[in-house]
């Protein structure tokens, strides 16, 4: 089985790092928000008007979530881009935009300044400049990512005020089987073939929302007790390793380096997120941890 970064890593080095979300993973996920959407404007800016499930799923629900109006905007290389727009009792309609389509232009930008909320995948290898850009212009956003961009600091520093968390279906652990592009051609143990296209697992794949849900709500349950020896100490920091999040100490109120699946247990009253170290344990180097401390709580 591939590693759980390795199908990133070979679709990039093939310049095919793009992955298409399936119907049913976006159905599981918008249900949680199903209050949110009434009377917005909902901007899919990475979505083919036609081929996407983003823009399907919403034209499919457009009355149930009372929508006031759905744009759906794609990047065409070496052309113009396509834009599906429907408003509240009109039909979808499907043009060619004046450019090329790509989020980051002047035309795009326009669109992303009028809506209330954007919903898409954008590619991944150019997720930490999508994420920023929604930030800067103060977008309500559900968007799929890379679960290590929990490391920018723009995102983490999001995190730790609680501005940014975790999609309630899927989080940063576990399994999130993804369209492959056309030009995909890695075929291993992580990819199988269903409904005429290439699933890949893309395991660090995750949904990240500023809009409210469900994820956080419950504290986590602790067993395991302090030992020094079993929790040893960075050399670099003062805050001991801990391998896995089940093994959070039950008794333990210092800083504690975790794994970033932490985050699918993240529950702010009980805990808080101090940032990220490169740790280095016993003269050698880990892999990045996520600081954090528990609340003394009564």
């Amino acid at each position: 089985m591939a590693s759980k970064n390795e199908n990133l890593h070979k679709a990039k080095k093939a310049k095919n790092d793009e992955f298409y979300t399936r119907i049913e993973d976006i159905e599981n996920e918008l249900v949680n928000y199903k209050d949110f959407f009434k009377d917005k404007v909902v901007y899919c800016n990475c979505d083919h008007p036609t081929e996407s499930n983003f823009p399907r799923y919403f034209l499919l629900n457009f009355e149930k979530l009372g929508l006031k109006k759905l744009v759906s905007t794609c990047f065409i290389n070496d052309g113009k881009g396509w834009i599906g727009t429907k408003e509240k009792d009109g039909e979808y309609t499907i043009e060619q935009l004046e450019g090329n389509g790509d989020f980051r232009s002047e035309e795009c930008i326009e669109f992303l300044k009028q809506a209330d909320v954007v919903v898409t995948n954008p590619p991944f290898s150019l997720f930490r400049e999508y994420m920023k850009q929604l930030i800067d212009y103060g977008k309500k956003f559900l968007i799929i990512g890379n679960g290590n961009a929990v490391t920018y600091k723009d995102v983490m520093s999001k995190i730790i005020s609680n501005e940014i968390r975790i999609g309630v279906s899927k989080g940063v652990g576990g399994h999130f089987w993804m369209i492959a592009n056309k030009e995909f051609n890695v075929i291993d143990a992580s990819t199988k073939q269903k409904d005429g296209h290439t699933l890949v697992d893309i395991s660090l794949a995750c949904w990240f929302t500023n809009m409210k849900n469900e994820r956080g709500k419950e504290e986590l349950e602790l067993s395991a007790t302090y030992t020094p020896t079993e929790y040893p100490k960075y050399d670099n920091y003062d805050a001991i390793e801990v391998g896995k999040v089940k093994d959070i100490p039950k008794d333990y109120y210092g800083v504690m380096g975790v794994p970033f699946s932490f985050m699918d247990k993240f529950c702010p009253a009980q805990f808080q997120i101090l940032g990220v170290l490169n740790p280095k344990l016993k003269g050698k180097w880990k892999y990045k941890r996520m600081l954090i401390k528990r609340k003394i709580t009564e």
